[in-house]
């Protein structure tokens, strides 16, 4: 009887290796799982999964701190698709003001810009606001609040030398008009300080080039960039889709 006992014992401890041989399929069943779900994920589902794992393993969860050598990114896919779906609301949201000409959007890595032409905010050689530039700004301001991306005010213009008594140059005229489009974002409809840029390019990024007066109104602008993370992080502007709201 104790000899058979022992061999029971025996024959039990020569079996553990089906428990560690189950637990492993079962973390590459849940692996392929995983994967399997990741390519065909969309930046809401993507979001929700990492912050999950983030939660079991003590990482920062996506879109609180998570970065390149902190968390995992979103592949370039979602991100594009992040893109174009803001492309779509923003484009919606202006439809009626677009109808008057002098506003387009554009969609790159750097995230979704809002070009406005300079006539419809600004007198010539001026920096204050027209009263008629409000009901633009108003709905942007609204578009800009469905998204918690930080936004860049950029300011444009010509090849044309300016030299006023207001402003010495070009710089001076560009900054001082993208200041005072985020201002008014900022103070009328309360756009978080800490989301907005300000910066002024002078005649240095066109969009064409500028050697007719038809091509230096259009680089004579003011941008809206709804900034992507993916811009936030370094990458530079390539790809620039640029499409007239119609």
């Amino acid at each position: 009887m104790k000899r058979a006992r022992h061999t029971q014992g025996e024959h039990d401890n020569t079996e553990r290796w089906l428990l560690t041989y189950s637990d492993l399929i079962t973390l590459l069943l849940g692996l392929f799982v995983i994967l399997y779900a990741m390519s065909n994920i969309d930046a809401t589902k993507y979001t929700a999964l990492v912050n999950a794992f983030g939660d079991v393993f003590g990482e920062s969860p996506v879109g609180r701190g998570a970065g390149i050598a902190g968390g995992i990114q979103p592949p370039i896919n979602v991100m594009q698709s992040d893109r174009n779906r803001m492309e779509n609301e923003i484009r919606e949201a202006l439809q009626h003001h677009a109808q008057a000409g002098g506003i387009t959007v554009s969609n790159n890595a750097r995230g979704v810009t809002i070009h406005i032409a300079d006539g419809l905010l600004f007198e010539s050689g001026s920096a204050d606001l027209k009263p008629s530039s409000a009901a633009a700004l108003d709905t942007i301001a609204g578009v800009l609040a469905r998204f918690p991306n930080d936004v860049r005010v950029e300011g444009h213009t010509d090849n044309v030398p300016i030299a006023t008594g207001a402003f010495p140059s070009n710089w001076h005229l560009s900054v001082a008009r993208a200041l005072s489009t985020a201002y008014y974002l900022v103070q009328r409809h309360g756009l978080a300080q800490e989301r907005v840029g300000v910066v002024g390019y002078s005649e240095f990024r066109p969009l064409v080039p500028n050697t007719t007066d038809e091509n230096r109104s259009r680089n004579r602008r003011v941008d809206i960039v709804v900034v992507t993370k993916v811009a936030e992080e370094g990458v530079t502007e390539r790809n620039t889709h640029m499409e007239v709201i119609r």
